[in-house]
Parts: structure tokens; C-alpha cells; sequence
């Protein structure tokens, strides 16, 4: 900024000039955040869910895409899902085949017992029968368990299939993703858009910066972290403060007037602060957390 800050300092007695309180003028208030929210996917804009000025919540939908295709496909993917969780929990194959395989052993069993007490009263060949009945079972009751198995992996991938298609309806809808105003729609109700294409303006206004110049040697690199107080004067009105933390002071500091730039971060619960408006910063010589602690204690 080309216009010089006058910057006054208050020095309390046997203070560390660094901890002294600052105070400087002409400091400007700016956005922290200002979002331009794209499109994510392709489609009609159908419906426009918070008029330019109304305060929106982070995670708010204010915006539709057309996604009732998606939609139908998230309903045939549920569907689908549905079916193989029946497939994957159904176990009858597997309990059969361990009933045939108790069955195929007892019967082979039986028929040893007879052939020790009476030699060939069971020929061999039935013998021979009887174990591949056995040994069969006993592969079936493996394949059983394996179709199981398999079942369990194909409602994996469809539930894949699934959250697949609820994200394509999810970013069909132009949601805020942070709190703040919507300021302008860049895109109106029936228009096609594409992905990346900004659709809405949305600013945050709760919390503000308050930006400007100081000397370097008021304005150290320590004094991160200390209590701010934002002072705005307007012709007619009465003055108002806000109350906020020092969150930035650069290291670079400018060889002709050796200022350094700094903001600090402002609380503007109510809206009344508004971007671009100008005031007095004044940097108290206490650290916020400290500031807080002190005026909770005297309560």
C-alpha cells in the first residue's frame, strides 16, 4: 500500500517494548474465506435451495443437479445388494453337505464294523463304494464353504457398487463447504453444467481479517497469538468493537519504510463487521488464551 499507517505505541512502565500495546489505524478488513463451489458432475441445475444473502451452514445444500438417473441406479444397486446379503448369509449348502458327510461316514462305517465281524459279508467293491461316497462328501461340504466365501466377496463389490452410486447422487448436489453467505449465483435454474464449472459465490463472514502495516520493531515475530481489538468508526453511528487474535506477522520486512505486513483474525458473530471497512487495530501486550483466562477470573 503506497498510503503510510500511522502507528501509535503505548508503553507501559517496565515493559518490553514488544509487549507493549499497539495500536495502529487504516487497517482494512478482508474475506478469509471466499469460495467459488464447482460442479462436480454434468447435468441440469435444477433447483437453486438459498437465494443470494441468506447464511448458509457448512455442509448445507444450496443447489440440485438432475440426478434421477442416479437415483435409479442407487435403487437397483440397493436391490442388488439386498439379494447378495441373502445369497451370503444362506448356509444351507454348507450344513447339507456336513449332514451328507455324517451320513457317508457312518454308513462306511458300518459296513467296516460288519466286514470285521463277519469277513466278507460287505464285498469290496461296495467297500470301495461307500469311502467315494465319503470322500465326496466331504469335497462337498469344502465347495459348499468355498461358494460361501465367494458370495461374500460378490456383496463386497456390490456394496461397492452401492456407494459408488450414492456418491454420484451425493455430488449432484451443490452443497456449502464452509459457513457463510451466499453472495451470487453464477449459474441459474435449468441451465446445463459442466464439472468444475463455479456455480455459486458463497463468503464467510463470522470471522474476518483485519490487515495492515506496522513499523518491525512494534510488530516482532512473537506477537503471534495476542488479543486483538478492532475499533470501527462511521460518521452518525456509534463505535464498534471486535474482538479477535493476531494469527500473522511477516518476516519480510519493506527496506524503505521498514513496516512489515500483519492481520489478525476477527470474531463477527452477529455480521455487523462487513468486508473492506476500515478502523483501528489495537494489539494488546497479553496473548489471547491469557486474556481470556484473566477476564473469566474476574467474573
Amino acid at each position: 500500500m503506497g498510503v503510510a499507517l500511522c502507528v501509535f505505541t503505548t508503553l507501559c512502565v517496565a515493559a518490553d517494548p514488544p509487549q507493549a500495546e499497539v495500536r495502529v489505524t487504516g487497517v482494512v478488513v478482508t474475506l478469509i474465506n471466499q469460495v467459488d463451489v464447482p460442479a462436480r458432475e454434468p447435468g441440469v441445475l435444477m433447483s437453486l435451495d438459498a437465494r443470494e444473502g441468506a447464511v448458509v451452514e457448512a455442509g448445507q445444500v444450496v443447489g440440485q443437479i438432475d440426478d434421477r438417473e442416479s437415483r435409479t441406479l442407487q435403487a437397483r444397486a440397493e436391490t442388488e445388494v439386498a439379494q447378495a446379503r441373502e445369497v451370503a448369509g444362506n448356509d444351507i449348502k454348507v450344513r447339507f453337505a456336513k449332514k451328507s458327510a455324517e451320513v457317508a461316514r457312518a454308513e462306511l462305517q458300518r459296513a467296516l464294523d460288519s466286514v470285521e465281524r463277519f469277513a466278507k459279508s460287505v464285498s469290496k467293491t461296495e467297500i470301495d463304494r461307500l469311502q467315494l461316497m465319503a470322500d465326496r462328501t466331504t469335497l462337498e461340504i469344502e465347495q459348499a464353504e468355498e461358494e460361501l466365501k465367494q458370495a461374500g466377496l460378490t456383496l463386497a463389490i456390490k456394496q461397492h457398487d452401492l456407494d459408488r452410486m450414492r456418491l454420484q447422487v451425493e455430488k449432484r448436489r451443490i452443497a456449502s463447504p464452509i459457513t457463510g453467505m451466499v453472495v451470487q449465483w453464477k449459474k441459474h435454474q435449468g441451465e446445463w453444467v459442466e464439472p468444475g464449472t463455479p456455480v455459486v459465490r458463497i463468503i464467510r463472514l463470522n470471522q474476518l481479517r483485519a490487515e495492515g502495516f506496522a513499523p518491525a520493531a512494534a510488530m516482532p515475530l512473537s506477537a503471534v497469538g495476542r488479543a486483538a481489538t478492532l475499533k470501527i468508526e462511521q460518521p452518525g453511528q456509534p463505535a464498534q468493537s471486535f474482538t479477535g487474535e493476531l494469527v500473522f506477522v511477516s518476516p519480510e520486512i519493506d527496506p524503505v519504510n521498514g513496516q512489515v505486513r500483519f492481520w489478525a483474525e476477527i470474531d463477527n458473530p452477529q455480521l455487523k463487521l462487513r468486508p473492506g471497512q476500515s478502523g483501528t487495530l489495537v494489539i494488546h501486550a497479553q496473548r489471547r488464551d491469557v486474556k481470556t483466562e484473566t477476564t473469566e477470573s474476574a467474573r
